[in-house]
């Protein structure tokens, strides 16, 4: 009986604990979370669950690697929110599959994502042929964006947090020096100080750093 009790508190205690960490982790969706995110939930769970499997375990000796958990996924969002390199290096970037109605297929080797699942999730966006997409992109988090043809064209960043995109920009046919053309037309010398750019309608839309 005294197991039980111990077993109920623990459950309700652990069930508010991993509501809090999750909520000062930061909203996601699921299809959305991160390589660290992922890992993360994951070993919240396992800890979780060998408290209570265990009742007569010390219950501060479970809290502190959750505890530790969130320490490390708040540090890593904020490397991440400061390094353009380690979000590259944990989530990856996006991958074009399709362009121009043709199916990359060295892409598709190199994400290991099939053809199966590439229909699939064609049909789920009411994409009838291949040959009406104009780009079908991977995102990181394993979610496709398709844009038809006859439809608006994806948002491509030329410019992250400083650093030029050079797969973006080779595709809509251009190059950095034409990027650093079109910069200094706007008043820029450099990438550096740029949050965010983007080709849209022909023309460049940029968004400074703060204090820059």
């Amino acid at each position: 009986m005294e197991d039980l009790v111990t077993v109920i508190w623990r459950t309700f205690f652990l069930y508010v604990l991993i509501i809090i960490v999750l909520r000062l982790m930061g909203k996601r969706e699921l299809g959305q979370l991160s390589v660290i995110d992922l890992v993360i939930s994951v070993m919240i769970a396992e800890v979780a669950a060998f408290a209570l499997d265990d009742p007569k375990s010390d219950l501060v000796l479970s809290v502190t690697p959750i505890l530790l958990l969130l320490i490390i996924q708040v540090a890593a969002s904020f490397i991440s929110l400061k390094s353009k390199k380690f979000r590259d290096l944990v989530d990856g970037d996006p991958t074009v599959i399709i362009r121009g109605g043709t199916i990359d297929q060295s892409a598709m080797k190199k994400q290991r994502y099939n053809l199966d699942d590439l229909l699939q999730q064609l049909r789920e966006q009411q994409v009838g042929s291949v040959t009406e997409v104009e780009y079908a992109i991977l995102e990181p988090s394993g979610n496709l964006a398709v844009f038809k043809k006859d439809g608006s064209q994806p948002i491509l960043p030329l410019i992250t947090d400083g650093f030029i995109q050079n797969s973006h920009l080779s595709l809509i046919g251009k190059d950095r020096k034409w990027l650093m053309e079109e910069l200094q037309k706007s008043g820029f010398n450099n990438a550096d100080s740029i949050f965010f750019c983007t080709y849209e309608n022909g023309r460049l839309h940029i968004q400074q750093k703060d204090g820059a």
